[in-house]
């Protein structure tokens, strides 16, 4: 069978959802909230998306090029934040789903940030990276888990949602399938409805 085109597929999916469950689709607007629940499928189930928007502790990575960044300086996009590590096993199975997420829809409004977090030498994130095909993510680091001890990481691999403010509306404990219709279908919902949930 082929593959519809990402964006194609992700509004497909939102309009079928919206016909099977028109309840669902009349709160969208209002509470975005409901709309995404109403997209969630497999993995994504496990994705916990907040009542209210969370603030994000000023604690800041470094980027590949050196610089420091914090998770709390937005640019103004939807932001999908990984933690992760070389020695993780999960996360060999979902960087890949990553990098396509990234590769797929990143871009003004989007964007995947992986973090290296703990102990991982520049050699080893480059050979894992090479493994398991990861073109697409800049690796960043938080080598002394700063920045994944203020976002409350109990393990890896965790991922967190920002909106475009800066703040965490949801988070995702393990791995998940993150080049999945329905997490393709959650991301463009929340870049297409900007604040929400």
């Amino acid at each position: 069978m082929k593959r519809l085109p990402a964006a194609r597929a992700a509004l497909l999916y939102a309009g079928l959802a919206a016909f099977a469950n028109p309840a669902a689709a009349q709160v969208l607007d209002a509470d975005g909230r409901a709309g995404i629940e109403a997209l969630k499928a497999g993995e994504m189930r496990k994705l916990v998306v907040h009542s209210e928007p969370a603030a994000v502790e000023q604690v800041a990575f470094t980027a590949k090029d050196g610089t420091e960044r914090l998770l709390a300086d937005s640019d103004g996009k939807v932001r999908l934040v990984n933690f992760w590590a070389t020695w993780c096993a999960p996360c060999r199975v979902e960087k890949p789903s990553l990098d396509a997420l990234q590769r797929e829809m990143g871009g003004a409004d989007f964007e995947v940030i992986a973090i290296a977090t703990g102990r991982n030498d520049p050699a080893g994130i480059e050979r894992f990276n090479e493994e398991v095909g990861v073109t697409e993510l800049a690796t960043n680091l938080d080598p002394k888990s700063a920045v994944a001890r203020a976002m409350n990481v109990p393990g890896l691999p965790v991922t967190v949602v920002l909106n475009r403010e800066g703040q965490e509306i949801a988070r995702l404990m393990g791995g998940a399938d993150w080049d999945s219709e329905s997490a393709r279908a959650i991301i463009s919902t929340l870049v297409a409805t900007g604040d929400a949930p």
